[in-house]
């Protein structure tokens, strides 16, 4: 479908003069780094690298994904503490574990799958501690504490696992802290500084609740901590996401089974880009352009900020699966270009494809449609891209066409540039798929010392000023990403509703708030100016003071483009300073 700005409507192009169209618009750029190309979770590897292919080729390294909005933080964490981007636990991990530490996350909600396996570990007696500002109904039973600052509490857990080493030699595993950690005297020193009175502020928790999580965390001797967006969308989450890995490291959780970090993330992007016939532009900026990512439409912060920003493009092109709302913001020219869903028959000149993903745990799976195509004109995403590619690159010396014919051609050419895709093709057809390496896993740090590096981040001031409360957005049980199927939200007993903010008891009375009262939201931004919704309906939860938390995508409009994190450039999705007032 191409926009015709006549009509106000999308109509009905060909192939080749959608095609055509990307072209022209492209090779007319002034500059190559004016286009940027984004890519999200539902692509598999192949489509991915085609897109790595393609543009560089073009002379721009504007690639972002999906990931830069949700686990920058975790990545650069782990990266930094680690020498690795990815978490070293895998599923038999989570199935031997004696003890899974769930945070930031709504496991019930937002990661469905993982409530199996905290059932599978719950009844062959797995000790669980979730920590959640929400007390959901889905996970009544295996909450611990419900926490407001995570970085506090691991702070805190660190300091009690510390005081229990004096009288139980257990607590702390100084074999393996000795051989294969650097900077474990100046964290000591940092924890034993910082005042149970401060972490009791901090996380809004009293001590003798962290150290019940410190306890079932030395009680056993195999750790899994996961997380999710409830950690990386801070200022702080990047210092959070290594104060994990801190405690992890206390007891030896790396390079044995049962153990390690684990992000909750969508399926990753192939790694590394390939070098192939051109180099690579050096970066990745558009000149003059602010310096914020292009990100998915719905799911950005600043919405008004966003939907300008968009619809001043010369074009924008969605490569699409279904209809959703963000095809009503686009530029002056527009394409919708329908593609094949990964669970539809994808038949290339070579016979049925088979395309790959990789999952949270680095195992790449590969997988072959089942159904029947919606329709007879849908291209796969690998087809659209090479057509898109050779529209834009009349005179490229890359086989498009020769790749689409057969996807085995596309893991061929990624396991010539790609660590840990060698002999792909192979590998990937293996039971369990295949492993992306993990050095880390085996003890290995690709770090500046070559060890596992305990990081000493100063513990943050993030109590909200008087008056002020600190704003989470989140998705409702019938929800995924910023599909919203119903009005209801199971979980938290929410019916034909999502103008809700979630509040304290507490906060409501000291606002003159009534339950299902009207209210106005107003959040401040850190360079002063304010943006606001109105009319919301306020709804009693168990929530810790000082926090609300209401859905996105209608509270993105809260959050500021210019509110991100230092650390990880993430936007503050979970950390919004807002007053929240009687309409």
């Amino acid at each position: 479908m191409v926009y015709d700005p006549g009509t106000d409507h999308y109509v009905p192009i060909t192939w080749k003069d959608a095609f055509e169209l990307f072209g022209r618009v492209v090779r007319g750029l002034d500059d190559p780094n004016q286009a940027s190309y984004y890519t999200s979770g539902r692509l598999g590897n192949e489509a991915t690298f085609l897109y790595q292919l393609m543009a560089p080729e073009l002379g721009t390294n504007n690639l972002p994904d999906c990931s830069n909005m949700c686990h920058k933080a975790s990545g650069r964490a782990l990266q930094a503490s680690l020498g690795t981007g990815r978490g070293t636990a895998d599923l038999k991990d989570w199935e031997t574990a004696a003890a899974l530490f769930i945070m930031g996350v709504n496991a019930a909600s937002n990661a469905p799958r993982m409530l199996t396996a905290l059932a599978e570990a719950y009844r062959r007696g797995a000790r669980i501690v979730h920590i959640n500002p929400l007390v959901e109904a889905a996970a009544n039973r295996t909450i611990v504490p419900h926490g407001f600052l995570d970085m506090a509490l691991l702070r805190g857990m660190a300091k009690a696992v510390l005081e229990q080493s004096g009288t139980d030699p257990k607590a702390l595993d100084r074999e393996f802290v000795d051989r294969h950690t650097t900077g474990f005297v100046e964290y000591r020193a940092l924890c034993e500084n910082t005042s149970w009175a401060e972490l009791e502020r901090q996380s809004g928790l009293r001590r003798a609740d962290i150290v019940k999580a410190a306890r079932v965390y030395c009680d056993v001797d195999r750790r899994i901590f996961s997380w999710c967006l409830g950690v990386s969308q801070h200022e702080h989450g990047v210092d959070t996401a290594r104060e994990i890995v801190n405690l992890l490291l206390r007891r030896g959780n790396l390079g044995r089974e049962g153990a390690g970090p684990s992000p909750r993330t969508r399926a990753q992007q192939c790694p590394g880009e390939p070098h192939l016939r051109h180099r690579p532009p050096a970066h990745r900026r558009v000149p003059g352009a602010p310096r914020r990512r292009l990100r998915d439409r719905s799911a950005a912060p600043d919405t008004p900020y966003t939907y300008a920003a968009l619809r001043s493009c010369e074009l924008t092109v969605q490569v699409s699966t279904k209809l959703n709302r963000s095809h009503l913001v686009h530029g002056r020219q527009a394409l919708i270009l329908p593609c094949l869903g990964r669970t539809e028959k994808d038949r290339q000149r070579r016979g049925l494809q088979s395309t790959s993903a990789e999952d949270s745990m680095s195992m790449v799976h590969l997988s072959v449609g089942m159904k029947r195509p919606a329709s007879r004109h849908l291209l796969s995403e690998p087809a659209v891209i090479a057509g898109l590619a050779r529209a834009a690159l009349p005179g490229s010396a890359t086989p498009w066409e020769w790749y689409v014919e057969d996807y085995d051609r596309i893991r061929n050419t990624m396991a010539q540039v790609l660590v840990s895709f060698e002999d792909f093709n192979r590998r990937v057809r293996l039971p369990l798929g295949l492993r992306i390496k993990q050095p880390a896993r085996e003890l290995v740090f690709h770090t500046p010392t070559g060890s596992a590096e305990i990081s000493t981040a100063p513990l943050p001031d993030v109590v909200p000023a008087a008056g002020s409360l600190v704003l989470g957005t989140m998705r409702s049980h019938d929800q995924w990403n910023t599909t919203i199927y119903s009005d209801d939200d199971r979980y938290r007993g929410v019916k034909n509703l999502r103008t809700l903010v979630f509040m304290n008891e507490d906060d409501m009375r000291e606002r003159g708030i009534a339950e299902f009262g009207r209210v106005d939201i107003t959040a401040t931004a850190r360079d002063g100016s304010t943006r606001s919704l109105d009319g919301y309906l306020a709804i009693p939860y168990d929530i810790p003071r000082g926090c609300a938390a209401g859905y996105m995508p209608e509270m993105n409009v809260l959050s500021a483009i210019g509110d991100y994190s230092t650390q990880s450039d993430q936007p503050l999705m979970k950390h919004i300073n807002v007053a929240i007032t009687a309409a």
